[in-house]
């Protein structure tokens, strides 16, 4: 109940409410900070709804269903997830889970979430790469996780960290009565050809970045980094053995 009520209040905030790295006031060299549109709570809001569709549809139905395309997990060597998880039969008792803490881009393209999983008698971390899709809304593009051996205690409050805004250098100022540009989109990125030893990924605004490199026996490691005070650095920084528990 603790822990519902923590998720709750964080769903309530305003993405102008929840903190973010980095300096206020203009860049160095006469750019302009670009205005977060980050929204942490969402990657909250989809890893609850991740979890809730678990126990009411089945584990590997849940998986697939909010996993984009393009999207890795681990057994525990790389594996593409629709191509795992395609007709797998979900286990007769699914996993629960709970996000703790969140990191997001500044322009909100890129979420990572880690939290808790408890399976019967066994419980663990995890952690997922959620992307901001076209059509709206997020889908996990990496998953990951590992057994502990005491069960992880939920805090008391989540944690949530919006990366430093990129800078922009001010182009000329429009004329009388122009009407403002929108932002452009940016390309649509060529698929990734599948590498089962490395996978990255990185914000639409390059203010979080991820990757995780395999070993042939399984074994991996996993690193955010998030633009914060002028600098790129790690929030996350995992290592999972190839007898781990994999994903």
């Amino acid at each position: 109940m603790k822990h519902l009520a923590a998720c709750l209040a964080l769903l309530a905030l305003t993405p102008a409410a929840l903190a973010q790295d980095g300096p206020p006031g203009a860049p160095r060299g006469g750019g302009v900070r670009l205005g977060s549109l980050a929204n942490p709570s969402a990657a909250i809001a989809a890893e609850i709804a991740f979890a809730r569709l678990a126990q009411e549809k089945g584990q590997w139905t849940a998986f697939k269903a909010t996993s984009a395309e393009d999207a890795v997990m681990f057994t525990p060597r790389m594996v593409l997830a629709q191509t795992w998880l395609k007709d797998r039969a979900n286990p007769p008792a699914g996993l629960n889970w709970q996000p703790h803490e969140v990191w997001s881009s500044c322009d909100g393209s890129l979420m990572v979430t880690h939290g808790a999983w408890q399976n019967g008698a066994k419980h663990g971390w995890f952690t997922t790469v959620w992307q901001r899709q076209e059509k709206g809304g997020y889908k996990w593009v990496l998953d990951h996780g590992d057994e502990t051996r005491e069960a992880i205690e939920a805090p008391d409050m989540l944690s949530a960290r919006v990366a430093e805004c990129p800078e922009r250098r001010a182009g000329p100022r429009p004329g009388p009565g122009a009407k403002p540009r929108k932002p452009a989109k940016p390309p649509k990125a060529p698929p990734v050809p599948f590498d089962p030893a490395h996978r990255e990924g990185r914000s639409n605004d390059g203010s979080l970045t991820w990757s995780v490199n395999v070993s042939p026996d399984g074994a991996r490691s996993f690193v955010a980094r998030m633009a914060s005070d002028g600098e790129v650095r790690d929030v996350r920084n995992e290592r999972v053995t190839g007898t781990g528990a994999g994903g």
